[in-house]
């Protein structure tokens, strides 16, 4: 089956630095679009960063200045960089990849399980 997988995730104080990782185990990383989502207790999901098959990025405004999204197709993975951290980033982020079409074929767009991000002092 399918699957992302982050890691990285973990108990940071207001200022400091994480870096996620998300390993896409499929076989067309390479052409889908990618985004980190988060969601903070009682919060809707909400979209942080998106990264496409062209390396073109966007972010949150929320995050824009602090956080960096990239990939690495050689490794099948998604990085999200994070400084100048927040109590307010304080979240379970979530790896995605978008749908697309490939080859004749639909790929729906799919979840990681999560990685928790705490900001505090």
């Amino acid at each position: 089956q399918v699957q992302l997988v982050e890691s990285g995730g973990g108990l940071v104080q207001p200022g400091g630095s994480l870096r996620l990782s998300c390993v896409d185990s499929g076989a067309i990383f390479k052409v889908r679009t990618m985004d980190w989502y988060r969601q903070a207790p009682g919060k809707q999901r909400e979209l942080v960063a998106t990264i496409t098959s062209g390396g073109s990025t966007n972010y949150a405004d929320s995050v824009k200045g602090r956080f960096t999204i990239s990939r690495d197709n050689a490794k099948n993975t998604v990085y999200l960089q994070m400084t100048s951290l927040k109590p307010e980033d304080t979240a379970v982020y979530y790896c995605t990849a978008g749908e697309t079409y490939y080859s004749g074929s639909y790929y729906s767009r799919k979840w990681g399980q999560g990685t928790q991000v705490t900001v505090s002092s």
